[in-house]
């Protein structure tokens, strides 16, 4: 009851919303789960892509400012996602990016894994790693690239520190392993298996500076809302600074700063996304919580507009 099974989503940061929707649901071909704002600066969308359900393991997730100022990856940060597709996928994904203008280099093999990395239109770091243990994806009927091929979800965050060693134990103490050292970067695993973190010691670099093109944190998934308090207890024990749980509609969140600087969030797996919208008109509109519903039309006047992941958007 105590441990995360895995990586629940990671948010990051963005320029144009138009130019991430068209890369993340056009070229990736991810769809696009949940269209909302940020709670906390309702005059700012919140975009959640995932599979065809959004099942936690699988989001990506962007709060998109079209005037604010690129950020830097360093130290105390997420400096980088990778996100898995099926084994004999590499091929198909190096003709896509290829295609849509995507630079990238690669592939090269790290631990058995064939892996391409590329940036997307704000600079973030991206990889695709091409395993035999990427889960199934759920499909859905617009699908812009052949299920077969579709990424599957989060393989890895790699997150940059000054010392790995309070950085692991922390980890542990949520229930990763350590599965792997390369050099300065050692890799862990929940009990799954699935969705690993990369804890890179990197105290050559400069600290992160946060803005577009970054990650702001990272998710981690529990089944329910007594796994998290119960974790939230042993984190307190910890001497961690945890916060209450907060609301987010879909999940239920609490938030700390790990020792190495980097913030994570603890995400329940209920209710999920088809908690306001069926599966079928998933992402299709905008989606309020209710204590921002009186204000739906002053929100949607300042939110900038955008061409919905339609035919427009899609290969």
């Amino acid at each position: 009851m105590e441990n995360v099974t895995g990586i629940h989503h990671i948010t990051a940061m963005a320029g144009d919303p138009q130019k991430n929707l068209d890369f993340y649901a056009g070229v990736l071909g991810l769809r696009l789960v949940k269209l909302t704002v940020n709670f906390d600066d309702p005059g700012t969308y919140h975009f959640y892509y995932g599979d065809g359900l959004g099942r936690p393991g699988t989001l990506l997730t962007f709060f998109p400012w079209p005037q604010a100022a690129p950020g830097r990856a360093g130290v105390h940060q997420v400096g980088a996602v990778s996100l898995a597709v099926p084994q004999g996928s590499l091929g198909y994904w190096l003709h896509r990016l290829m295609e849509k203008g995507v630079a990238y280099s690669g592939p090269f093999e790290r631990e058995g894994a064939q892996v391409v990395a590329f940036k997307d239109p704000d600079g973030l770091q991206l990889e695709l790693v091409a395993t035999p243990h990427a889960p199934e994806a759920a499909a859905w009927e617009a699908m812009p690239v052949p299920a077969e091929h579709a990424v599957r979800g989060v393989h890895a965050a790699q997150m940059w520190v000054l010392r790995t060693g309070p950085s692991v134990r922390t980890l542990e103490a949520m229930g990763y392993r350590v599965k792997a050292q390369r050099e300065n970067v050692t890799v862990m695993v929940p009990e799954g298996g699935f969705g690993a973190v990369e804890v890179r010691e990197a105290g050559g670099f400069l600290a992160a500076r946060g803005g577009v093109g970054t990650v702001h944190h990272v998710a981690f998934r529990v089944p329910d809302d007594a796994a998290e308090l119960a974790l939230r207890e042993k984190l307190l024990g910890l001497g961690l600074r945890v916060s209450e749980v907060r609301e987010r509609q879909y999940f239920r969140s609490v938030y700390f700063r790990e020792p190495g600087g980097v913030l994570f969030e603890v995400a329940t797996d209920t209710p999920g996304f088809t908690a306001d919208e069926p599966f079928e008109a998933l992402g299709s509109s905008l989606k309020l919580p209710p204590w921002l519903e009186a204000s739906r039309a002053q929100i949607e006047l300042a939110l900038p507009k955008i061409a919905h992941p339609g035919a427009e958007v899609r290969a």
